[in-house]
């Protein structure tokens, strides 16, 4: 299994070869979904091989050699609860995202088939990765092929889009680095034989603590990249320009599996590492996120332009995801984890269908439309599902994340004010007002435009594309334990050890000189000390 998973995250660079070997337009699009689809069908005996009970150890490992004496610098790949969904997710829509692409992209094939290949490559990288500088390629390596995709094959301000795109997570991610340097010598330290390392085991483990100040200043250098990427209000105003100006099948992959990378990253990394900042931190970036929800949810409710608003529900929509990280409790992380799902499913579906639907008019103008439903009754019926499992409608996947992260965030030992609650469930509401608002002004009425009358319902193979997706929105809706069990066990021995954790280093720094600022947010006395051993 551990030469498949390896086999699984290189296969689209076979299909690279392929393209690059035969220079070929229709050859292209051939190979790619091959690639995809192969790459698809292979991971799925690491789903179905993967021990449930055991979900808290990594599983299908490969661990290679130090790339230098002193250095514990490895190759160090594997899956656990935490990543095993989101690569399985990444790995479904290779092929959606090929196949979203066949007749719309017509300039530069073997580059555009071979930028998607890169991208999927990279993200099954970021996933699977467990030595954090690994983790750093590919979490870089992903930046390149979404530049080139929205700089060659985006809208007419796809230079701006670009730009925006990658200065904001350029920026985060060398800030991220210097943060990964300092903790690869602080780690590094405490083994012997070595003075660097990045083994996420070690790092995470019992047996290595970082002080409270470094905390601070590590947390907040890890977090602002994965905020940045998320991406957390207000660090959101890239994405915006990047999903409207991006083809559909960079739409798709933006939202469905690339921001999902800030928010895992959060919960691999910050959490086990940096216990103490996490908690302390938790209230601050737990506002910024219910203010994002809000925020997303106004302003997608005034787009005139369908794509944008999509773009800006995701912005409310990984509020949601956030908020429920930082609850700290087993019920609210459970339901961040399927939101992270829930999220690249419904709002994936609705990037393939905004596109779908940009192939026929050339507009995506809320105006442009109007009565459509009596044209094209699929397309509606698809948009529908989409729309409804976006605003969490029970019985659809959306509401199973959220009710999860709602119920773990009002027992919130972290989070005290239930005002996080009840402002999140005001995003609920906004999100059903803009996303049947926006449906009713583009599907009902009457047919306001004489060319819509002549618009020509879903094919074969745009159907085929969202029919897999509609199967897990209605799956996850009807049976959540079916997916919920595979990070259950893990969830709970990572908050679990993170807080043993958190209590030894405040135990620690009791006893230490720390700078005023640090004894302040921290709050080192013995009376909290007691609280927090006998939580």
């Amino acid at each position: 299994m551990e030469l498949l998973l390896n086999l699984v995250i290189y296969l689209p660079l076979l299909g690279i070869a392929g393209i690059l070997a035969l220079r070929n337009d229709k050859a292209t699009k051939w190979i790619s979904l091959v690639a995809t689809s192969a790459t698809f069908l292979l991971s799925l005996p690491l789903l179905f091989s993967f021990d449930i009970a055991n979900s808290g150890a990594v599983q299908y490992l490969t661990e290679g050699s130090n790339i230098m004496n002193g250095l514990d610098i490895k190759y160090l790949i594997g899956l656990d609860g935490l990543s095993l969904l989101l690569f399985m997710l990444t790995t479904l829509m290779g092929p959606i995202v090929i196949l979203s692409s066949w007749d719309s992209v017509k300039k530069h094939l073997a580059g555009y088939y071979s930028m998607l290949l890169l991208l999927q490559t990279a993200s099954m990288g970021v996933f699977a990765s467990l030595d954090l500088i690994v983790f750093y390629v590919f979490f870089e390596l992903s930046l390149i092929p979404m530049y080139f995709l929205i700089g060659i094959w985006g809208g007419k301000n796809r230079i701006h889009a670009t730009v925006k795109f990658f200065v904001y997570t350029l920026v985060g991610s060398l800030v991220m680095l210097v943060g990964l340097i300092y903790t690869g010598y602080d780690a590094g330290a405490a083994i012997e034989g070595y003075k660097f390392t990045t083994d996420w085991r070690f790092l995470s483990g019992d047996g290595y603590h970082i002080g409270l100040v470094e905390q601070t200043y590590l947390f907040l250098s890890f977090a602002l990249a994965f905020c940045i990427k998320v991406p957390l209000f207000p660090f959101h105003t890239w994405l915006p320009y990047a999903h409207t100006e991006a083809p559909t099948a960079g739409s798709v992959v933006l939202a469905a599996i690339m921001l999902k990378m800030g928010t895992y990253g959060l919960l691999r990394i910050c959490l086990p590492l940096f216990p103490n900042a996490f908690v302390e931190f938790a209230p601050y970036l737990a506002t910024l996120a219910v203010i994002g929800i809000i925020y997303g949810a106004l302003v997608a409710m005034v787009q005139k332009d369908v794509k944008k608003l999509v773009a800006y529900s995701s912005v409310s929509h990984l509020g949601f995801v956030v908020l429920g990280l930082f609850a700290f409790n087993t019920i609210a992380v459970q339901g961040a984890l399927i939101q992270m799902i829930n999220h690249g499913l419904s709002t994936g579906a609705l990037f393939l269908i905004v596109g779908m639907i940009y192939d026929r008019t050339h507009t995506r103008e809320i105006k442009d439309y109007g009565g459509i439903a009596k044209v094209v009754p699929v397309f509606a019926v698809m948009f529908m599902i989409a729309t409804l499992a976006s605003i969490g409608l029970p019985g659809l996947n959306g509401f199973i994340g959220e009710f999860l992260i709602l119920n773990g965030t009002f027992s919130s030992e972290v989070l005290p004010q239930n005002a996080f609650v009840v402002f999140a469930a005001l995003g609920v509401i906004l999100a059903a007002v803009y996303m049947l608002w926006m449906y009713q002004r583009v599907i009902f009425g009457p047919i306001k435009h004489e060319e819509n009358k002549k618009l020509v319902d879903l094919n074969a193979r745009e159907i085929g594309l969202l029919i897999p997706l509609v199967i897990f929105m209605v799956w996850i809706g009807i049976r959540p334990t079916d997916f919920t069990q595979y990070s259950e066990v893990q969830v709970q021995e990572l908050l679990e050890s993170s807080n043993e954790k958190r209590v030894a280093i405040q135990q620690s720094a009791n006893s230490e000189e720390l700078p005023q600022w640090a004894s302040n947010l921290y709050d080192v006395t013995d009376e909290l000390v007691s609280k927090i051993e006998n939580q």
